[in-house]
């Protein structure tokens, strides 16, 4: 296997770890008994369930997936839809996304983005020797990532969307879709934020945000001003690690979707900018993995696996700082969520798999 990927991903993973129990020292300041399940949750359904769903993957021949695409992606459609099933799926914050089954709760989207990338590599894949036209390629992935739509904006849960949209975007230009139609799917895409900002008071109030940073600094835009704070007051080498202020009852979510802006603060300019080249490293790498793929499914499979990852983590680090509209997203390998580490340490381990049959070894 390529030990390099994986040698990338645990330095990201254990130096995740360290930043994750920092950011939060915030929690148990508030509540001692909270800190431990947060830390329970992360070390018992991310940690340890990952590194075994990353040694299982990794055994698993890709062509697995393949065979299976349509039932694992049948099986976590009904697996979120389970979050609207009363007594199963619960709300916090607003949006209606976790199960719990007794004292085990998680986001199954995660499973679900799993799921879409394997099914479209597959169909992708049976695709590849016939003309991608309209009937038989473009309204395909149309009606697939409605079905998809339907029930992540139910929930509400546009990030995910966001994230599945722009892995089946570049996973349909792999596979040769003329870059115009790629051009009219982003450019649906947008008009389609646009009208959710019509009906959707939260994304309108995010989008504001977004333009305006200033416009409601004890609203809407908190977030981003505590965050822009804490990075601001890092300066270049930081305050040291576990000696960030905004953890404590300032920065929302600090361990959660914030946690790059306690990267900034305790860590500083050099500290973030490590964090990033290290993403853009492992991204860099998984893509030659990808590109040296042995067959169109493992290649499609690699570039779709890859580029959750690294829009998931992007997204997070461009709304902190300000780039992006805030979306919620956790940083992949540093944020608190079990099911989002797990699924990821899972994700490695399909691309290890695949980089064990790559045509020609990677420099």
């Amino acid at each position: 296997m390529d030990k390099t990927f994986l040698g990338i991903t645990l330095v990201l993973l254990f130096g995740g770890l360290l930043i994750f129990f920092s950011a939060s020292l915030g929690i148990l300041a508030k509540s001692q008994s909270q800190f431990y399940s947060v830390l329970l949750s992360q070390l018992v359904l991310g940690l340890v369930f990952g590194l075994i769903a990353l040694y299982a993957f990794s055994k698993i021949p890709y062509k697995f997936w393949r065979k299976h695409s349509l039932y694992i992606f049948l099986a976590a459609i009904g697996i979120t839809a389970l979050v609207f099933v009363p007594h199963i799926g619960f709300s916090h914050g607003g949006a209606r996304r976790w199960i719990a089954l007794g004292p085990v709760s998680f986001q199954p989207v995660e499973f679900l983005k799993l799921g879409f990338v394997i099914y479209l590599a597959a169909w992708l894949s049976w695709l590849r020797n016939k003309s991608m036209n309209m009937k038989i390629g473009i309204i395909p992935f149309a009606i697939l990532l409605a079905l998809v739509a339907g029930i992540l904006l139910k929930q509400p849960d546009t990030k995910s969307l966001i994230i599945m949209g722009s892995a089946g975007i570049v996973m349909l230009f792999v596979s040769g879709l003329n870059w115009k139609w790629i051009v009219g799917f982003i450019g649906v895409g947008v008009a389609l934020v646009l009208v959710l900002a019509i009906f959707r008071p939260y994304v309108a109030s995010r989008i504001k945000t977004y333009i305006n940073p200033s416009s409601d600094i004890t609203g809407s835009s908190y977030q981003l001003n505590q965050s822009l704070i804490a990075i601001g007051s890092g300066g270049i080498f930081g305050r040291g690690y576990g000696q960030s202020v905004q953890k404590f009852n300032y920065l929302p979510e600090p361990q959660g979707d914030s946690i790059f802006a306690i990267v900034g603060e305790e860590l500083g300019f050099i500290g973030g900018s490590i964090l990033i080249l290290i993403f853009i490293i492992l991204g860099v790498r998984g893509l030659k993995i990808a590109n040296h793929a042995p067959d169109q499914f493992s290649r499609l499979l690699g570039v779709g696996v890859m580029m959750v990852i690294m829009t998931q983590s992007f997204l997070n680090i461009a709304s902190i700082v300000g780039l992006f509209p805030l979306t919620g997203v956790p940083l992949v390998f540093v944020s608190q969520g079990g099911t989002s580490l797990a699924v990821a340490l899972g994700m490695v381990g399909i691309m290890l798999q695949i980089s064990k049959h790559q045509n020609n070894k990677v420099a």
